[in-house]
């Protein structure tokens, strides 16, 4: 008996080792369970006015593992804002609003894509020694818009890119996905409503709120994240003109009581009548 039990130690030694890496790797997920929510919603007030609205709060678990970490994140985000012309509330420690105001559709598009792909990355004296060693994201957000005189037709397409957030495998595979750790989403509001047209392998849930005026999509960490909306929104040029021909028009019927292109025969005089005869 003794051979065979000297043959089964090798055996248990390499499940010991590997429940110990097993172990490892799953210690830190346990403990920082649900660690960040980031909502990112586009609110459209008009055609010409709207904001980028972002809210991040950082779980407890996460300020107490490395909360100098956290600290920066934070202020990077907030700096950030500041130099897009936006808007910073601290609501705790943990929690921060962000609020980045737009005026068109070219403004929304440049804006989008600078902060969440920042060009320049600026290191703070006081905290040199503090490391922010972040994944890199790929963000791409589109806006195509047409105008139809009275409304506007815009398409919306956003392309993120979190395949850096997951631990992959050699060929590719996610090995464990950190949606237990980031809740992500990405939300659009607008005042006509809005319909997602996302198709494809790398469409993402979609929650529809406020009778379609509100659409939320579940961003998926790890993973490659694709939505498309389309919405409509009214034209103020458009109904502006429409106003003014309409008052002119009634205006012009209260006077003459008739239309300009209202065809109306001359009343010959019964004396101008006589002489011509």
């Amino acid at each position: 008996m003794k051979p065979a039990i000297v043959n089964l130690l090798p055996f248990w030694r390499q499940i010991l080792g590997r429940l110990r890496v097993l172990w490892v790797i799953l210690l830190p997920a346990l403990l920082l369970s649900g660690c960040v929510e980031y909502d990112v919603g586009v609110n459209f007030q008009g055609q010409h006015h709207g904001a980028i609205v972002q809210h991040i709060k950082l779980g407890e678990q996460l300020t107490s593992f490395s909360n100098e970490q956290a600290q920066e994140w934070l202020k990077s985000i907030e700096q950030r804002a500041r130099q897009l012309d936006g808007k910073t509330q601290r609501l705790s420690e943990q929690e921060v609003r962000v609020t980045i105001p737009f005026s068109n559709g070219t403004e929304l598009e440049s804006k989008f894509n600078q902060f969440f792909n920042p060009t320049a990355k600026k290191k703070s004296p006081a905290k040199a020694g503090v490391p922010l060693d972040l994944p890199s994201l790929d963000s791409k957000f589109y806006l195509n818009q047409g105008n139809w005189f009275f409304v506007q037709r815009n398409h919306l397409i956003y392309d993120l890119d979190l395949r850096s957030l997951g631990v992959l495998s050699s060929n590719g595979n996610v090995i464990i996905s950190p949606s237990s750790l980031l809740d992500l989403q990405f939300s659009l509001e607008t005042p006509w409503g809005a319909r997602s047209v996302t198709q494809g392998e790398n469409a993402i849930p979609l929650a529809v709120y406020e009778n379609g005026h509100q659409l939320v999509w579940k961003l998926q960490p790890g993973q490659m994240n694709h939505l498309e909306a389309v919405f409509w929104l009214p034209s103020p040029l458009g109904v502006g003109t429409v106003a003014i021909v309409l008052l002119v028009l009634g205006g012009y019927y209260l006077k003459y009581k008739a239309f300009p292109w209202t065809m109306t025969q001359p009343v010959a005089s019964p004396t101008l009548s006589k002489v011509q005869e």
